[in-house]
């Protein structure tokens, strides 16, 4: 039946049945070969070589949440992108940034906007902030073939929860665990001293603006000690994206924006060369 629509213009059957509101549940009924999670994967170990992107924090403040990510993607020990984009809208309330195979990460994020603006269509309503987080879980669990083949995607979901009235983070692990995470995360392979700089300048009332300069004071400390990791980069004015999600929904800051904090930061580091809190060179 399907096949005799081609050419008339018409939706195959479908496109026109009632079905689930989930677009991958869809796709996986309708053509299961276009979801990374049926892709086949390699019978034995095998070693790839592709872009992995590094470093995400994300900070909570009183009335939302601010995500960060550097730009670099490394390929073994080479700088395989210098300003990569890791940090994407996945709604209109809410974010994702991804750490992990490049390729992959980005494919997962652009799957799971579909799926959110799917379910509204489909539903009439916005899915919960928590619903949203379970979908994005469910859909690392199905990269798990991939992630045992050196393939992992770990992103991090952060957004304004409308029921809560608050900012909210969540973290994954590769098999698609997920945390409710308090305050402050960071993932990537960064992440260790970027967390070390979140757990010293972190509070409970940041204002935006302070939380942005917290994210990126721990990006610099990242780009500081892992290789992986790029620090703001002047020459070129490649600076972390950063994403600022409150009641008022999603915005990007400019460059201009970041760029200024980072111009400050860089600046105090001439004097204090480990962070704000460290004592005077």
């Amino acid at each position: 039946m399907e096949a005799n629509t081609r050419g008339t213009g018409r939706l195959p059957d479908a496109f026109l049945t009632p079905g689930s509101s989930s677009f991958t549940e869809f796709l996986d009924a309708y053509q299961p070969e276009l979801l990374p999670s049926r892709r086949a994967v390699p019978g034995a170990p095998v070693t790839v070589e592709a872009p992995h992107g590094t470093t995400i924090v994300a900070v909570t403040f009183p009335g939302g949440v601010v995500m960060a990510g550097d730009r670099r993607a490394t390929m073994g020990n080479l700088i395989a992108q210098r300003d990569i984009e890791k940090v994407f809208p996945a709604d209109e309330y809410s974010c994702v940034g991804i750490a992990g195979t490049a390729g992959i990460a980005v494919e997962m994020v652009r799957l799971f906007q579909v799926e959110l603006e799917h379910y509204e269509k489909i539903e009439g309503a916005t899915m919960s902030l928590e619903g949203k987080a379970n979908r994005l879980s469910q859909m690392i669990r199905g990269n798990l073939g991939m992630a045992m083949q050196g393939l992992a995607v770990v992103p991090v979901y952060a957004g304004y929860d409308l029921d809560a009235g608050t900012g909210r983070i969540y973290s994954y692990d590769i098999t698609g665990g997920r945390s409710d995470e308090q305050g402050f995360t960071s993932v990537g392979s960064g992440s260790l001293f970027a967390r070390g700089a979140l757990k010293k300048l972190y509070r409970d009332d940041l204002t935006a603006e302070d939380a942005v300069t917290v994210c990126v004071q721990a990006l610099y400390d990242a780009a500081d000690d892992d290789s992986a990791t790029g620090g703001p980069d002047l020459s070129r004015k490649i600076y972390p994206i950063v994403t600022v999600v409150t009641d008022e929904g999603l915005s990007r800051w400019s460059d201009d924006q970041v760029g200024a904090v980072v111009q400050t930061i860089v600046g105090d580091r001439l004097i204090r060369p480990n962070g704000p809190n460290a004592p005077l060179n």
